[in-house]
């Protein structure tokens, strides 16, 4: 099987050398960054460059950023087979599924959304690596018409990539769970580590701090364009920590025990809820 990778940073990396360590697919790769795909070459973690070979292609999996992985296919959609699969590996979905699939219905490939829940703070094909995926859940968001047997030829190319789960969510449900489990935590961390106090930690942190600041490191371009995408879902989860945190700020301003106390005991709890969901 060929598989294309277009844009191989952190994710796009990780799959092109997952795919290389795990599977004996042939795996063609693309990035804009020379550089990148000269090492990518030179460490074996492609076969090739992709070139004018993208109709060879079994599937075609986009590591791009929405905007970008929408351009490209408008810009090379009379080139994809009719029974490739196009998936793209970014952080939403609506808006690049909503977009992406009536071009693929138009010109009778198969397009179904997918994001693999696994990352670090760093970016960049650098920091990519063939285990990043080993126990992560997938989710993929098929449409209603999706063919079953291009669904379920997509999981099994995947899994093999270390997946531990596979969830199938429609692109909304996605956007909507991941503004809380993702992006807010993006948002915290980085209003967190504004404190003037954080330049003052040395020597009175420990795995706390570590915790809520690890996700401040990360790549603005990148997220401020997931942010926008997923204003409506991520500024509703903004908006009821602000109310969370304003409940917690009135408790300990007041002295008010009794209210801090149980403020504190129904984080706990849901915590432990949450927990056993898993």
């Amino acid at each position: 099987m060929k598989i294309a990778v277009i844009g191989l940073g952190l994710i796009g990396g990780s799959v092109a050398k997952a795919f290389k360590k795990f599977t004996d697919c042939d795996i063609l790769g693309y990035d804009r960054d020379e550089r990148v795909l000269n090492k990518a070459v030179a460490e074996k973690t492609i076969d090739g460059q992709l070139g004018n070979r993208l109709p060879e292609c079994d599937v075609v999996i986009l590591g791009l950023y929405p905007e970008a992985a929408i351009k490209f296919v408008k810009e090379n959609a009379e080139k994809i087979s009719k029974d490739t699969i196009v998936s793209d590996v970014g952080g939403i979905k609506k808006r690049v599924c909503d977009s992406i699939y009536p071009i693929a219905a138009k010109h009778g490939f198969t397009f179904i959304g997918m994001h693999p829940m696994a990352g670090i703070e760093k970016s960049g094909y650098d920091f990519s690596r063939a285990d990043m995926f080993s126990g992560a859940s997938l989710v993929l968001t098929p449409y209603p018409d999706t063919p079953d047997d291009k669904l379920e030829l997509l999981k099994n190319i995947m899994i093999p990539l270390g997946f531990g789960k596979i969830q199938i969510s429609t692109p909304e449900e996605h956007d909507r769970i991941i503004a809380y489990t993702s992006q807010l935590a993006h948002v915290v961390s980085s209003a967190y580590i504004k404190s003037p106090t954080a330049m003052r930690h040395s020597g009175f942190s420990a795995g706390s701090f570590r915790d809520m600041t690890r996700v401040a490191h990360l790549n603005e371009t990148m997220w401020t364009e997931l942010f926008l995408e997923n204003k409506e879902y991520l500024s509703e989860e903004i908006d009821t920590v602000i109310s969370n945190l304003s409940d917690f700020s009135s408790a300990i301003k007041g002295g008010n025990k009794e209210k801090l106390w149980a403020l504190l005991r129904d984080g706990r709890e849901k915590k432990d809820l949450s927990d056993s969901l898993k």
